[in-house]
């Protein structure tokens, strides 16, 4: 799992690899990942926007961005936590990902969470360090 603390918002993702849904004869890899946010902050704060950069083995670079997750813009209390799954399909049987979600206070604070780095590896892909 991969874990990120910005302004007392904690995002834990965990990726995992969905082998019935790939097919390396076709270039086709697909990962899920699942993300649980919580609040551990005294504000509350609603989730209003997402950003991916999203970058395959060959160094080929997707950005998303788009309001809330999962067609939700989550409000979460202190000592809420908000969990949700995604997914993401790449042409190689490698990549990275990581993001941020802009996140407002009651008081109309417009912020950043960082959505921590995290690596998308296809089961006996083999690594070569340099």
């Amino acid at each position: 799992m991969y874990r990120a603390l910005t302004r007392d918002i904690e995002v834990v993702v965990e990726p995992f690899y969905l082998e019935e849904q790939s097919d390396p004869d076709d270039h086709r890899y697909v990962w899920a990942y699942r993300i649980v946010i919580s609040n551990h902050s005294k504000d509350s704060v609603r989730l209003l926007n997402r950003y991916w950069h999203i970058t395959d083995q060959n160094g080929q670079v997707d950005e998303v961005s788009g309001p809330g997750v999962v067609g939700e813009q989550p409000r979460l209390e202190p000592g809420d936590t908000y969990e949700y799954s995604s997914g993401c399909p790449l042409d190689t049987p490698s990549g990275m990902m990581f993001g941020r979600y802009q996140m407002e206070t009651d008081d109309g604070e417009l912020f950043d969470v960082t959505i921590p780095a995290f690596s998308l590896d296809s089961p006996g892909l083999t690594r070569t360090l340099n």
